[in-house]
């Protein structure tokens, strides 16, 4: 309809031209000419300016938490939160699903810094389902699942390009359903086909995110049991290691001194078997080095007795390897007890 209105604004000028060649003869045409010029020079002129699109209806945007989960109080919210974590609701369905109840606690209780953990760690699943309900051009789920990670953090990154997709493949949709002129059965069967597949894929998603999200706090939970035992083998040692210079220094307080004895003795040893000190494999990983020196007593068998630290090079990395090792060290057989000290180093390089 434009094209046509344009060239009947054009033939208009044209034939007012050719009126006024043709002179007074002709002047009954050039007055139906002048007639018919503005006539048609009016729908041209409409055409040459781009017709008012029609305003797009606006989308509303999708509530991001139900007036009932929101009218729940903190320790409703807080156990219906739980429960949905635990049953894999996550971000769905509406109105019932970890994330709708956290939120809602997070706006009662803004401090809890619990509740926006969790909420952060569930982002990254929600976003992926809000592009799967985009992708299969479920969009008010989408526009749902986007408003929850809107609300959890509007400055999030994917939030505006969400937005963007979202709108772009909605209009995208509506432009295929409006060329393939879809019929009211076959759009009824699509609708239950996405849902039967959203559903589904809600399911499996979630299932999956359950499992990880266990995973990762069972593993973290392990660590802390880790943590928390070496921590406590190593109080435990330095206890033991604290008795026994207590009671070395007790037996050496209660022993006659000995009369230029020690040196002497210690030249006269003979070492029968010296094994080499165990590396501590966290040393060994740091690239730690190190000395101990420790004073032991060889017995009349030559056997090792009384083994203490004297002192540590860094302190209590190496002394356990290095009274483990001196324990087993054996001497050829002596007059007597013979008190002596070994500097034991420890070289990653060795």
């Amino acid at each position: 309809m434009s094209t046509n209105t344009t060239a009947t604004g054009r033939r208009g000028p044209r034939r007012l031209a050719s009126a006024i060649t043709l002179a007074l003869g002709l002047g009954v045409l050039l007055a139906s000419c002048k007639q018919e010029a503005p006539e048609s020079a009016a729908p041209a002129a409409g055409d040459d300016t781009p017709a008012a699109a029609a305003p797009a209806t606006p989308q509303v945007p999708a509530e991001a938490v139900s007036a009932e989960v929101a009218a729940l109080s903190s320790e409703q919210l807080r156990a219906a939160a739980s429960k949905a974590y635990q049953e894999s609701r996550l971000y769905a369905p509406g109105g019932d699903n970890a994330m709708e109840y956290y939120l809602a606690l997070r706006d009662k209780e803004p401090a809890d810094a619990g509740v926006s953990s969790a909420l952060v760690d569930l982002l990254p699943m929600t976003v992926i389902a809000t592009e799967q309900s985009r992708d299969r051009g479920d969009f008010d789920e989408a526009r749902r699942l986007l408003a929850l990670i809107e609300k959890t953090d509007s400055s999030y990154p994917a939030v505006e390009r969400l937005k963007t997709t979202i709108a772009s493949a909605e209009t995208d949709a509506e432009r295929r359903a409006e060329q393939e002129q879809l019929t009211a059965e076959q759009e009824a069967q699509r609708q239950q086909q996405l849902e039967r597949e959203r559903l589904e894929q809600q399911r499996q998603a979630q299932e999956q995110a359950a499992r990880e999200l266990a995973e990762q706090q069972q593993a973290s939970q392990e660590s802390a049991r880790q943590e928390a035992a070496r921590q406590e083998a190593a109080r435990q040692e330095a206890a033991r290691q604290e008795a026994a210079r207590q009671e070395a220094a007790r037996q050496q307080a209660a022993a006659p001194a000995p009369v230029n004895r020690p040196a002497a003795s210690a030249t006269e040893l003979r070492a029968i078997s010296t094994p080499a000190p165990r590396y501590p494999p966290d040393a060994l990983r740091s690239g730690t080095a190190g000395e101990v020196q420790v004073e032991f007593t060889v017995a009349v068998d030559g056997s090792v007795s009384a083994a203490r630290v004297v002192r540590a090079d860094p302190p209590r990395t190496f002394d356990r390897e290095a009274l483990n090792a001196v324990r087993r060290w054996r001497f050829e057989p002596v007059p007597s007890a013979v008190t002596t000290r070994r500097t034991i180093n420890f070289s990653p390089s060795q």
